[in-house]
């Protein structure tokens, strides 16, 4: 499964949470862990994610991060967390504090929807004011899940996100300028665009009555390059279609409409609880899983062939089938996932089938 998959399906889980949860404890454990289980890391061993990690500042003594991600005994990576529910723009200068007393190089502000990647751009050893990154998991782009990838635990290497994260920042600062601009632009704006195209004295009355004008203009100018990207889409595709329909030699058999896979936030937790079952064993990244309307199954490398599990929770008899040495399923009955935990040597023992 494709990272941008997991990403997705992780936000589908945040989506269904997030009303339930009520405190931060609740957040740290429901959402903040798993999603930095799914950049790789065994968020239940404290050599690698460590809680409570202590940042003295000055004579304060004793004063803890909620986590710091290490390499080599070291910090590498600072996360503050928040309630769900609880807006990040006032936290910063906590983070702030604690950056400065460690060798760590990034720092996270999350309240497991929102996150907020810093690092020390400006001034060395100084967290920037203002993150290189910011996520919405319920509305995250493209571009941000690949650098978000950057932070994977496989991928993670200090300088190469350094280097990049000073255009991150920036690029960032420009769009968000320039759709204040395209919202309302400032006399200087219509200055610069007056001082390429008008030749009378450029008063304010002239600036208030253009002002309007090149509102108007630039957006209908990006509508326009929006319009145009569409129709090559289109064209692209309709040709596209043509091709394939030319190409069709014998009748196409129909398909029947195929129904909605619902992917529960119980079959998630599972999944998690699985994934970290078998770290002993292989690397998280490589455990994933595909629903389908029956049973979810867990699989190896992304191969079905190599099922670890497979979970029946569409059921009240819910249970957990594991595969013997003849690939047999073996049925195991449940009444929560965390009733799988029982069963964690017969899981590592169908994981070793397969290496």
């Amino acid at each position: 499964m494709d990272f941008i998959d997991q990403i997705k399906q992780f936000a589908k889980r945040v989506e269904t949470l997030q009303d339930t949860l009520t405190t931060e404890e609740a957040t740290k454990t429901s959402i903040i862990m798993p999603f930095f289980s799914l950049l790789g890391y065994d968020v239940f061993n404290p050599e690698e994610f460590t809680p409570e990690f202590v940042a003295d500042v000055g004579i304060k003594k004793g004063e803890k991060v909620d986590y710091a991600i290490l390499q080599n005994g070291e910090p590498v990576i600072l996360i503050e967390c928040k309630w769900i529910g609880e807006p990040l723009d006032k936290h910063g200068s906590q983070l702030f504090r604690y950056f400065s007393t460690t060798s760590a190089r990034f720092g996270v502000l999350t309240n497991g929807r929102y996150y907020k990647f810093y690092t020390d751009l400006d001034e060395i050893n100084k967290m920037d004011e203002k993150p290189f990154l910011e996520i919405d998991i319920l509305d995250i782009k493209e571009a941000q899940v690949a650098e978000l990838k950057k932070f994977h635990k496989s991928n993670f290497d200090v300088e190469t996100i350094f280097n990049v994260a000073s255009e991150l920042k920036y690029s960032g600062e420009f769009k968000n300028i320039f759709a204040a601009q395209l919202q309302n632009p400032t006399d200087d704006f219509v200055r610069f665009f007056l001082s390429k195209s008008y030749d009378g004295r450029l008063t304010q009355k002239v600036v208030d009555e253009f002002s309007p004008i090149l509102k108007k203009s630039l957006n209908n100018y990006i509508t326009e390059l929006m319009n145009d990207k569409i129709k090559t889409a289109l064209v692209a595709q309709e040709e596209q279609d043509n091709a394939s329909e030319a190409e069709e030699a014998a009748p196409v058999e129909e398909v029947p409409h195929e129904k909605k896979i619902d992917t529960t936030e119980e079959e998630l937790e599972a999944f998690f609880i699985v994934k970290n079952l078998l770290k002993s064993v292989v690397p998280m990244s490589d455990i994933s899983y595909k629903d389908n309307e029956s049973y979810m199954t867990i699989i190896y490398k992304e191969k079905i062939t190599k099922w670890v599990c497979r979970l029946y929770f569409n059921s009240a008899n819910k249970f957990i089938a594991i595969p013997d040495e003849n690939k047999n399923k073996i049925k195991y009955y449940i009444s929560d996932p965390y009733d799988i935990e029982k069963y964690a040597d017969k899981l590592i023992e169908a994981m070793r089938r397969y290496l």
